[in-house]
């Protein structure tokens, strides 16, 4: 990861925390082109028809100014097992057993790839949310569709002019 997505990284991972410490979930998304962009979507985390939809305006938007990277955080909730790891929408609401909750992110650059990390996070007994830094997953990775910025990213590396509609 170089550094100029280093810095746009901790641009949408800020943002993400401030407004978890506001009680606020919602996605946000950076972009650097011929000029940058930050889009956020309370919506995101209702569904995956929603989430799809912002991606879809965003990848419009990013194209408009010529995208070179991107990064896309959204707080959700991990489950992790043996074999795998479920998520579910953040929310204000107490965790169940084995849950964490955390910043999921997904970063693009046009020259050297996608990266996928997470930023952990806990609460101090008052509920005031305590971040780790960012990491970034070094394990294989087989992100499916449900996988946020898969569509977002299908959108800009494909060569279509328009926005791909399922």
């Amino acid at each position: 990861m170089n550094d100029d997505l280093v810095v746009l990284l901790f641009q949408a991972v800020h943002r993400v925390e401030e407004h978890i410490r506001a009680e606020e979930y919602l996605a946000v998304l950076a972009v650097e082109g011929q000029r940058s962009l930050i889009l956020s979507d309370y919506d995101y985390l209702l569904d995956r028809a929603a989430a799809e939809a912002f991606e879809r305006r965003a990848a419009v938007h990013a194209r408009r100014v010529s995208a070179v990277r991107w990064v896309l955080a959204v707080p959700q909730v991990w489950v992790i097992s043996k074999h795998d790891v479920a998520v579910r929408s953040a929310s204000p609401h107490p965790l169940r057993e084995g849950e964490q909750e955390a910043i999921t992110w997904v970063a693009c650059d046009h020259v050297e790839g996608v990266d996928y990390g997470r930023v952990a996070y806990a609460r101090r007994p008052r509920g005031e949310p305590v971040f780790e830094e960012p990491e970034v997953f070094t394990v294989p990775l087989l992100p499916g569709e449900l996988m946020p910025g898969h569509t977002l990213l299908r959108i800009l590396t494909s060569d279509d002019d328009e926005p791909a509609s399922d």
